[in-house]
């Protein structure tokens, strides 16, 4: 009877989880492996995209990779972690509860937005945190080219500075006036806790963003909270308000509650800390990667951020080392000492740093085109190509 590895989520580290176990199976000529892989679609949620326009256009099907790998799909919801019997209770499409078994569990279920009990942004605003949801951001937008031009109308609050803050409210102003028209006076804002544009960052990187803003357009309200949401604007915690048909939360997520009750630590994002085989430390037999894991990413202390550029190489390093913990392979313990930025400034281009104190490397043009290569092709999917696949699936291989 072959051993199971289940993999809950589809994502990036879900998906690239089930193709490195995989790649390790077929290195040790060992076909006594199952893989699977659970979750509500055979497909690739392009989330780093979500702030662009045509957003049902950014997903990847998976089910010719997965097929090509021999790759198991179980299309459902997972709702609980049995440690003790070693299984998965989820939801089937027909809302049906049940349960599959595993000898090895990877969570890789993501991360949601967190609203911080914020009053009015679940009724009144928008995100673009999932793909249903920039959907309905698209959708409302698309409708209010249709509704008589006001202030209002025509400015669009985006609730924090973070970097899919700043990838949508510079891409904003280009979309509006391609909905509303050229000659049309928009407004983007951008709230902003924080004393300073882009302040946990360089300053090299801070004033390329400055720059940028100030060419777009784009407000910047600093030392600001929110306070209420409501169908016609945003009040902030100053009292003062911003009368705005369009609000947008982007300031925070949290790691998915699946497994909350399995006895391990995390850490203040919700991410379960595992060892430096992705595996939780009370559970021999169950690993977390991508927004779940709280893992050492270099020997000087920094840690795995919950990006895609993270949950592709911490997918790797799950499948690869769950694989080897059932096949008698050593593990590798994870790392990944370089770290690149690539932010989209909308029409003013781009910017590219490296390494954690973001050293200027392109700007505009120049990482705009880089940004492309690295969005639109280098973290879809492989070919489904066992060869080619197997080659990108390799956790020791430069990602960037």
């Amino acid at each position: 009877m072959k051993q199971r590895i289940l993999i809950i989520g589809s994502g990036f580290a879900g998906m690239w989880s089930a193709v490195s176990a995989a790649r390790l199976a077929h290195l040790q000529g060992n076909d006594s492996l199952e893989i699977a892989v659970l979750a509500p679609q055979p497909e690739l949620h392009v989330r780093p995209r979500f702030y662009e326009a045509n957003v049902s256009t950014l997903t990847a099907d998976l089910q010719p990779l997965f097929a090509e790998l021999d790759i198991r799909f179980i299309a459902g919801h997972a709702e609980r972690i049995d440690a003790t019997e070693n299984s998965v209770w989820y939801k089937t499409p027909d809302s049906q509860s049940t349960f599959m078994t595993y000898d090895r569990l990877i969570i890789a279920s993501g991360s949601h937005l967190h609203h911080f009990g914020i009053k009015g942004i679940a009724e009144h605003g928008f995100d673009v945190d999932q793909m249903d949801s920039a959907q309905r951001l698209e959708d409302h937008l698309h409708a209010l080219a249709n509704q008589p031009e006001s202030p209002a109308r025509n400015t669009v609050v985006v609730c924090g500075g973070g970097f899919t803050g700043i990838e949508l409210a510079t891409e904003l102003p280009s979309r509006l006036k391609a909905l509303f028209g050229e000659n049309t006076q928009t407004r983007v804002v951008v709230v902003e806790r924080g004393s300073e544009i882009g302040g946990r960052w360089s300053e090299a990187l801070r004033e390329v963003i400055r720059n940028a803003s100030d060419e777009l357009g784009i407000e910047w309200r600093l030392n600001a909270g929110v306070e209420v949401v409501d169908a016609s604007g945003v009040t902030l915690q100053d009292g003062s308000r911003i009368d705005a048909a369009t609000v947008v939360w982007t300031a925070g997520v949290k790691a998915s509650p699946l497994g909350e009750n399995l006895t391990a630590d995390r850490d203040a994002l919700g991410r379960f800390v595992v060892t430096e085989e992705l595996q939780i430390p009370t559970y021999s037999n169950i690993f977390a990667t991508g927004d779940m894991a709280h893992a050492k990413s270099d020997d000087i202390g920094n840690t795995a951020l919950m990006t895609c550029q993270h949950a592709i190489q911490l997918g790797k390093f799950a499948g690869h080392n769950a694989a080897a913990s059932l096949l008698g392979v050593e593990g590798l313990p994870y790392r990944q000492v370089n770290y690149v930025t690539c932010l989209d400034l909308g029409a003013w281009g781009a910017v590219y740093t490296e390494g954690w104190d973001q050293q200027l490397k392109l700007v505009r043009e120049d990482a705009k085109k880089l940004k492309i290569a690295i969005t639109n092709e280098l973290i879809y999917p492989p070919k489904a190509d066992r060869e080619v696949a197997f080659a990108a699936a390799d956790p020791l291989a430069k990602f960037v």
